[in-house]
């Protein structure tokens, strides 16, 4: 598994994963939960530095080559 997320795109996924997780919280019920399992995507994804997705259409975003 290598890094292929830069530092801001990190950030800003944290921050979304958060920030849905914060909503489905507040939002309560059957949706509010389905968005906190939903934030749990780009939480995860930007506490690892590492996006499926980015893999397989072989984006990255972080400034070190390997």
């Amino acid at each position: 598994m290598q890094v292929n997320e830069g530092t801001i795109d990190r950030i800003l996924r944290v921050a979304a994963g958060v920030g849905l997780m914060v909503f489905g919280y507040w939002t309560g019920g059957g949706f509010g939960t389905g968005m906190m399992i939903f934030g749990l995507i780009p939480l995860a994804t930007g506490l690892l530095g590492w996006c499926p997705l980015y893999t397989v259409l072989g984006i990255s975003t972080c400034p070190i080559k390997k």
